[in-house]
């Protein structure tokens, strides 16, 4: 146990000496950087004005790739809690520091606020675990790199994506065992939550409840998770391939069964990818999707639902930028999905450090 112990230690302090200063300098950068959206306070966007809220949002990372201080990563709380869990994690120190300049964070009730203070606090009691939907980098890097300073949290995931951590990242030759199974030490600062598919999972100290579902994403096994607040649910898809090009019926499956809560008003938005623009051919999605087909499988849950989908809340996520676009994909998707909109989803581009309510 002393060899162990004194294992850990050692480990902890190299990967802290390394990693750490590296956040620490991105966040004097960020300091003075400036932001797209107001530096005023506020409270989160309401996506339907028309119903009381049941769940918060707060977008710590939004695009697709490329971008290593913004990869997919959302706060999720019920409406006015005080923690939440992450839905994927490929950005989180930068994400909360961005969040906390766009003022996402002004209706929580925390000390130091614009501190560091604030960021550990946020970083430590407010996120109370993280949700993963597959392994890829840029959803589980920021996960990876915070996992030193921020001990005892649970990683909810389906079993072939705990074991891709624990496999391949957590092995002591990419990153210290700091999981609690695998190779040996296994140091035990993360504890894996193995999800079974279609069994609801409490969430501890949220007062959510999740399921998780399959997805294919160009051979790789990613997740949907259903979270549930009381009997209102949020949806959040990670990356996926439409169906007909995956052939899968992954999503079919997915649709059929959240349909009765659209029915029922029950379902209060969806974050779902859309990585390219309608320019990339089936061949080359790679497990993604586009306008053409974000819109088709949409339409595939309305069906299934049998009821008008105006005015319901879409959360396009997952969206690929490149260097020499200057955003112009962003805003060919959004033309795309709107030419296409003819059930009148409402769709809202992800960006980083904007709070939403549902």
């Amino acid at each position: 146990m002393d060899r162990r112990r004194h294992l850990l230690g050692t480990f902890l302090f190299i990967i802290q000496a390394i990693a750490f200063p590296a956040a620490k300098a991105q966040t004097s950068r960020l300091s003075t950087a400036s932001v797209s959206r107001s530096t005023s306070p506020s409270r989160p966007d309401p996506v339907s004005p028309e119903t009381t809220p049941r769940f918060d949002v707060t977008i710590l990372g939004a695009a697709g790739g490329l971008e290593d201080g913004n990869l997919s990563a959302y706060l999720l709380r019920e409406h006015g809690a005080a923690t939440g869990v992450l839905l994927d994690a490929g950005t989180v120190l930068n994400g909360i520091e961005r969040a906390e300049q766009s003022h996402g964070f002004d209706t929580l009730p925390l000390e130091g606020k614009g501190t560091p203070a604030q960021t550990g606090t946020i970083l430590h009691k407010v996120i109370q675990g993280y949700l993963i939907s597959h392994a890829h980098l840029d959803h589980v890097a920021g996960l990876v790199i915070v996992s030193p300073d921020d001990p005892g949290k649970p990683v909810y995931a389906l079993p072939s994506v705990n074991a891709a951590l624990e496999d391949n990242l957590f092995n002591h030759r990419i990153w210290p065992n700091l999981g609690d199974r695998g190779v040996k030490p296994a140091f035990g600062l993360l504890h894996y939550r193995d999800l079974a598919v279609g069994q609801m999972m409490d969430l501890a100290h949220t007062g959510l409840t999740v399921t998780a579902y399959p997805l294919s994403h160009g051979g790789v096994e990613s997740t949907a998770f259903l979270v549930h607040s009381g009997k209102d649910a949020l949806l959040y898809l990670g990356d996926t391939g439409p169906d007909n090009v995956e052939h899968s019926h992954r999503l079919e499956a997915l649709w059929q069964d959240v349909a009765p809560l659209v029915r029922a008003g029950r379902l209060r938005g969806i974050i779902i990818e859309c990585s390219y623009d309608n320019r990339q051919p089936d061949s080359r999605l790679y497990g993604h999707l586009t306008p053409r087909w974000l819109l088709q499988e949409l339409g595939v849950l309305r069906d299934h639902a049998g009821v008008s989908m105006k005015g319901f809340p879409v959360l396009v996520s997952h969206i690929k930028p490149t260097l020499d676009d200057n955003g112009a994909v962003r805003t060919t998707i959004a033309r795309e999905l709107a030419e296409g909109n003819r059930d009148g989803f409402r769709f809202i581009l992800a960006e980083q450090g904007r709070a939403l309510s549902f």
